[in-house]
């Protein structure tokens, strides 16, 4: 069975620094460019930052300086460093990849990100 699975989220207090990751299983995401989503209540998913199977990355402008993505093609894992998070980062957090050769997207389940003031 091919799947994603985030962990890494919870609850912090504005200021502080999560760390996400997604792993994949069932088959190899190495080859393509995968990325991290949030989505907040009552609004759209929106894309946070993608890496590319040769490590170029780019990230939303809210985001800039505070997030870094990572890979390890190795453990078929993406991750997500946030640093300085803000109360507006809360969201459910989700990691999308595609497999090598492969013709659609998978999602995570989605991890949850609280920021509090």
């Amino acid at each position: 069975q091919v799947q994603l699975v985030e962990s890494g989220g919870g609850s912090v207090q504005a200021g502080g620094s999560l760390r996400l990751s997604c792993a994949g299983s069932g088959g190899d995401f190495s080859g393509n460019t995968m990325a991290w989503y949030r989505q907040a209540p009552g609004k759209q998913r929106e894309l946070v930052a993608a890496i590319t199977r040769s490590g170029t990355t780019n990230y939303a402008d809210s985001v800039k300086g505070r997030f870094t993505i990572s890979r390890d093609n190795a453990k078929n894992t993406v991750y997500l460093q946030m640093n300085s998070l803000k109360t507006e980062y809360t969201a459910a957090y989700y990691c999308r990849g595609r497999l090598v050769a492969g013709v659609r997207d998978y999602w995570g389940q989605g991890t949850q990100v609280t920021v509090s003031s």
